[in-house]
């Protein structure tokens, strides 16, 4: 897939962290001349920072607007950083494209590409089609907002490999030229809007994903989505739809049991995953596999073994008859509705977190069968207020330590114990997988678990 060509071309990459990183050091072997921008110092002794400081890069330890002028020809944002901020705006007056490391990857590969966005299920829904096409004995790499680089896997891979990746919105914003061979839009819900500002600018930011797709493309979507009908009418794609309420699909639940082209594959009860979310990234996984020509043997080798993805309603293991589940990946109020709404026991929920104005009280509804909340982070008092309002005891906490061993005294046999934030870490972690590393770790102790 040939998109920029970055050969002799002046590039600025902003932001020190892995994808910044990632970026400079394949422009380098593309052949750019590249500064590296960060706004504060750098570790002089990263292996990183050595490595392109031997190499003549430009490494400059401030983000004011006046280092960027016209003899840039782009500038390589991570993905996090706002299109508000005040050198991304000055490059925005410069008219210099803006664009995120997934662009810089791309414009060497030339094998097969499939892309997986949505607000929710895309790590499941991803790690489900590699482990399909890997058991059908094809060369897939996987990379993206999973957590790795493309920049980092894409030198090694040919025309004979597929690349499988995870984009958020914010990467495929900086991905103009992007071009699958089939996209995934596992669904859309109102998110981000502290970054996108309107739900309008996150749905057009998910469709840049279809956006030059042709005829002989797919694109995957999901029939029970608001945006799916708008989506059908602007891409110019061959449009295969999955659904878990709707039936008539060539991959569909009917009953019991997994049927695909009207076959049937296997019965729910053999199946690893579980709740009705998961029904739907498998229906959006199998859909896709079946277009990358996936065995049927390899599918119901996959779904017999996947229990899941860590931090995402992770099942972590049962204390006298209690069941803990991490699901620090829910950033968002309708993954937490997912999460609640997967189990009927009594339930400790743990919530809170980052507050970007959210209305809490669309989770009143969920609340039915948690038994108690446990109140984290900023918006500590707005879960309290939610809880209170459905009637619910009650603690505020600060963080997930905290949290764990009171859960655990809460917590009677029978009962389930979730980590479910519906909120983003970054109040007090780094990521979301530090929270839930951290929560993991509390209970281990109050538990008194080896770490296997």
């Amino acid at each position: 897939m040939k998109t920029t060509d970055f050969k002799n071309k002046k590039v600025m990459v902003f932001g020190w962290a892995r994808s910044g990183k990632a970026a400079a050091k394949r422009l380098l072997e593309l052949g750019a001349y590249v500064t590296v921008v960060n706004g504060g110092d750098f570790d002089t002794q990263d292996a990183t920072y050595r490595e392109l400081l031997a190499a003549d890069v430009d490494l400059v330890n401030t983000d004011q607007p006046d280092i960027l002028d016209n003899t840039y020809d782009y500038l390589i944002k991570n993905p996090g950083i706002n299109y508000e901020h005040a050198l991304v705006r000055k490059a925005t007056k410069l008219n210099i494209p803006i664009l995120t490391e997934v662009e810089v990857a791309l414009s060497s590969f030339e094998g097969r590409l499939i892309v997986v966005t949505g607000s929710n299920g895309k790590t499941t829904t991803t790690s489900l089609i590699r482990d399909m096409l890997s058991a059908d004995g094809q060369k897939v790499t996987t990379a993206g907002n999973i957590g790795i680089p493309v920049s980092e896997v894409v030198a090694e891979l040919t025309k004979e490999d597929t690349l499988l990746l995870e984009l958020s919105s914010f990467q495929l914003l900086g991905l103009p030229d992007i071009q699958p061979d089939i996209a995934l839009i596992t669904n859309i819900f109102t998110n981000h809007l502290d970054y996108h500002k309107t739900r309008e600018n996150y749905v057009a930011a998910k469709f840049r994903v279809t956006r030059n797709q042709t005829p002989n493309q797919y694109l995957v979507l999901n029939a029970d989505g608001e945006d799916t009908e708008a989506f059908k009418l602007q891409t110019n794609a061959r449009v295969v739809e999955f659904s878990r309420t709707k039936k008539g699909f060539s991959v569909e639940f009917i009953d019991d049991t997994l049927m695909v082209a009207e076959n049937r594959v296997m019965l729910t009860k053999d199946i690893q995953l579980v709740g009705p979310h998961n029904q739907e990234n498998i229906l959006a996984a199998v859909t896709v596999a079946k277009l990358a020509n996936v065995s049927i043997e390899a599918v119901q080798e996959v779904l017999k073994t996947f229990s899941g993805v860590e931090h995402r309603l992770q099942y972590l293991f049962t204390v006298n008859d209690v069941k803990y589940f991490n699901d620090s990946k829910a950033t968002d109020i309708e993954a937490t509705q997912t999460a609640l709404n997967s189990f009927d026991s009594p339930t400790i929920w743990i919530g809170g977190g980052l507050d970007r104005g959210d209305n809490l009280n669309r989770l009143l509804p969920n609340l039915k069968n948690v038994k108690a909340v446990i109140a984290i982070g900023e918006t500590q008092q707005k879960v309290v207020a939610l809880a209170r309002d459905a009637e619910k005891p009650v603690i505020a906490v600060t963080d997930v330590t905290q949290a764990a061993p009171i859960a655990t005294q809460l917590a009677s046999p029978g009962d389930v114990v979730l980590l479910s934030p519906a909120h983003a870490s970054w109040d007090q972690y780094s990521s979301f997988e530090e929270r839930g590393n951290q929560y993991v770790q509390a209970l281990r102790e109050v538990l008194k678990l080896r770490k296997d």
